[in-house]
């Protein structure tokens, strides 16, 4: 075996300037396949990570999962009902004082009740639509991320007095408005109110910027005339991911709609996992491309090498000898490779890194490209190169082992 390996560094060292563009090629290949799959999985990370910290974990509203059986449908065999006009109902989540207390006593992580109207605000003859949200200061801070995100005032100002309003600076800025002015808001019932903005947030996200407004809970329930009532409570967990366990709970207790955040985006997250396999399938190709280079050079040495292999043939190395010959060859160019690549990988996403720019107009901003640095990645890509530099260096190893040293000898092949 020691001479085995003594004779394939021989033909690699031998070969200098091919054995060179071989472990450029597969380093080029574990290179970039490490920048793109840092890239991509920093991506991802990145999307779960602000799904996780701006919607609620769970989403509890006065809804029912499945609609009311119809009283008609009782008293008729009817297959289809046309032209029903539900009765209208604005009463919210029964009984949320009792709602409250059997969730505070078992639930792993904080709660907070609000209502969610819509509504329009008025300053300086200029209307904008925006969700009115009544909320509880205390409690929305512990379960919601808009607590940090505010550039101006905070959910304590509201606290400060009964009129009092947040909203976001692009909602501010479409208003004209600024922190200290006073405005007027029109809820769905037409109530006018007037309002003084003690507090600006800006998430990046231009749908909440725009259209969100937050007052005191109590306020919320004048405007939309409905006292003492809710008609969501956030629950923000511990533990994320029992985030579907936690709604299946709350569901059965209340008899209302509860939605984890997996389930709200359910789509977005089936597209990551065909995003991971386009990932890897792409990593796959270009580690392919690279094993061609290796196939083209073991192809070459044993082409050329043929007489020596009809001579070491005869002289008594079985084919095993010879298949382990050209085989650690290709390996070795793979494993070259894929050290020089891990190098250029960890290069490469050290250069993304450093990249700043800003994307508003997405509805999303960013400042920094988006990167996951794992030792998972370096391991995979030296895998997939590992792999193709030992197909291609099987295939020659197999077609030189299996040649007739007689023919070889006397010019035949």
């Amino acid at each position: 075996m020691r001479l085995v390996l003594e004779m394939a560094v021989t033909h690699i060292v031998g070969r200098g300037p091919q054995t060179l563009v071989a472990i450029v090629g597969v380093a080029l290949g574990v290179g970039f396949s490490i920048a793109m799959a840092a890239l991509m999985q920093g991506t991802q990370d990145n999307f779960v990570a602000q799904l996780v910290d701006t919607v609620p974990h769970v989403q509890v509203v006065d809804q029912k999962r499945v609609p009311p059986r119809q009283p008609a449908q009782d008293a008729f065999a009817a297959v289809q009902i046309a032209g029903l006009r539900p009765r209208e109902d604005r009463r919210g989540i029964l009984n949320p004082t009792a709602a409250l207390a059997s969730l505070k006593g078992w639930l792993p992580g904080r709660m907070a009740p609000s209502l969610k109207t819509q509504g329009v605000i008025r300053f300086a003859g200029r209307d904008v639509g925006a969700a009115i949200i009544g909320v509880d200061p205390r409690a929305e801070a512990g379960v919601s991320s808009l607590a940090k995100d505010f550039r101006m005032g905070s959910f304590a100002s509201l606290a400060a007095g009964g009129s009092n309003i947040v909203v976001g600076d692009r909602m501010a800025e479409r208003l004209g408005a600024t922190l200290g002015t006073n405005v007027s808001v029109v809820s769905g019932t037409g109530l006018t109110r007037p309002f003084k903005i003690v507090g600006l947030f800006h998430t990046g996200v231009t749908a909440r910027d725009e259209s969100e407004a937050y007052v005191l809970l109590k306020s919320a329930q004048i405007l939309s005339e409905r006292p003492n009532t809710i008609n969501e409570i956030r629950l923000r967990l511990d533990n994320p991911d029992n985030a579907r366990l936690v709604a299946a709970r709350v569901e059965a207790l209340l008899g209302t709609k509860a939605v984890s955040w997996q389930e709200a985006n359910e789509s977005l997250l089936e597209a990551l996992i065909i995003q991971n396999v386009v990932m890897y399938t792409v990593v796959g190709a270009i580690m392919l491309v690279a094993g061609f280079g290796i196939f083209n050079v073991i192809s070459t040495i044993t082409h050329e090498k043929a007489r020596d292999i009809a001579i070491l043939k005869s002289l008594g190395f079985p084919e095993g000898d010879m298949r382990r010959l050209f085989l650690i060859e290709g390996l070795t160019l793979g494993f070259a490779g894929s050290l020089v690549g891990w190098s250029l990988g960890y290069a490469l996403c050290f250069a993304l890194s450093q990249v700043h720019f800003e994307v508003s107009s997405v509805g999303r901003e960013m400042t920094r490209l988006p990167l996951a640095w794992s030792f998972l990645h370096y391991v995979i890509a030296a895998a997939f190169a590992l792999l193709a530099a030992g197909v291609a260096g099987y295939l020659p190893a197999r077609r030189a082992a299996r040649a007739n040293p007689v023919d070889i000898i006397r010019g035949a092949t």
